[in-house]
């Protein structure tokens, strides 16, 4: 298992903004495809955001479409989710999620056996 380590939660008001980062830790994160995800309690793991091997692709889930931003900078081993616009419904545990498999992470938001997670960073949206 590879190891991820999220940073960059907070309570944040609506409107506001967040840079959550996910840094790789022991391996280079450029062989992998990125996604996050987010999860309420008592509610279905989300999917996000994803960013593919190239980190030109990528894919976002509609609630965040247009608000929210990933990126990958492989000089510092990290991709970040830049969250501007933010709303209450925001508020979850999110977490950073590596596959070598792209079309499962990005596009099927599932998950495999091969796919390594961080241990999550909890936003807070209000006021």
């Amino acid at each position: 298992q590879l190891q991820l380590v999220e940073s960059g939660g907070d309570l944040v008001q609506p409107g506001g903004s967040l840079r959550l980062s996910c840094a790789g830790s022991g391996f280079t994160l450029d062989r992998y495809a990125i996604g996050w995800f987010r999860q309420v309690p008592g509610k279905e793991r989300e999917g996000v955001s994803c960013i593919g091997i190239d980190g030109r692709s990528t894919n976002y889930g509609d609630s965040v479409r247009g608000r929210f931003t990933i990126s990958r900078d492989n000089a510092k081993n990290t991709v970040y989710l830049q969250m501007n616009s933010l709303k209450p419904e925001d508020t979850a545990i999110y977490y950073c999620a590596a596959d070598v498999l792209e079309w499962k992470l990005c596009v099927q938001w599932e998950m495999t056996s091969r796919t390594s997670w961080g241990q999550g960073t909890q936003v807070t949206v209000s006021s």
